[in-house]
């Protein structure tokens, strides 16, 4: 398997002027991954590990290191250089992140998100509108609810129309933040078997978990960060 991501002594800090703290939010971080591979990090809140995916995603510049990836479109490119337009069209075709959050446009229905994040690939309207309404079953969400504002909906549903989003369109490389965070145990099982079928499909991931037990058996490696430090754990996939 060839190498998709690797990220090279990545150092991220902010300085808060208000209170005059200088915080370092993650050292020296380095790992590689592989295509197809599923990488998870496990931490404490507040230890860097959103910050490292803010940092491939293009949210957060970096001050030192750098993020290499093997773009489909640009070739082997580092992210921390890339311009935005490069990054917006990662984010649109070769880059997914799921959140906790749900930001989206203002007077925009559940369903136009999921099609038009399909749309975005090149697919025709009667293909998304058919991957929308399947996806959108997949997880649960009420038929009503469909053509309505996600602002109206609980936070439980807008983390699943967020995964169902990111996930329609099968990204090369997919980034979770948390992605079963406020979900009960049926819609975790949902999230578990997309991943498997987007793994099958030959997607990598990066994801993080303050526990990673429920996605241990679909883990290629696991890490840990502490402070900003950024260590690897011994598992029984890595070890065998």
């Amino acid at each position: 398997m060839e190498t998709l991501l690797e990220i090279r002594d990545l150092t991220k800090s902010f300085h808060l002027y208000h209170v005059g703290k200088h915080i370092r939010a993650v050292e020296n971080v380095g790992i590689q991954l592989k295509e197809g591979e599923f990488v998870g990090i496990t931490g404490k809140s507040g230890s860097g590990k959103s910050t490292i995916l803010k940092c491939i995603y293009g949210t957060y510049r970096i001050e030192q290191g750098s993020i290499f990836y093997h773009s489909k479109r640009f070739g082997p490119i580092n992210l921390a250089e890339a311009s935005n337009r490069q990054m917006l069209y990662l984010r649109k075709h070769e880059i997914g992140y799921v959140s906790q959050f749900l930001n989206v446009m203002p007077r925009t229905t559940a369903r136009q998100l999921v099609k038009q994040a399909i749309l975005e690939m090149g697919n025709d309207h009667d293909r998304a509108e058919r991957e929308t309404e399947n996806i959108l079953s997949h997880f649960e969400l009420d038929p009503e609810l469909w053509d309505s504002y996600p602002t109206t909906f609980s936070g439980g549903e807008k983390l699943r129309l967020n995964i169902a989003r990111a996930m329609v369109k099968k990204p090369r490389l997919l980034l979770l933040d948390e992605p079963t965070a406020s979900l009960d145990h049926e819609s975790k099982i949902k999230v578990k078997l997309l991943i498997e079928q987007l793994m099958k499909e030959g997607t990598t991931m990066l994801g993080i978990f303050h526990d990673l037990e429920f996605m241990n058996d679909l883990c290629d490696r696991e890490y840990n960060m502490q402070n900003g430090v950024f260590s690897p754990v011994a598992t029984s996939s890595s070890s065998a």
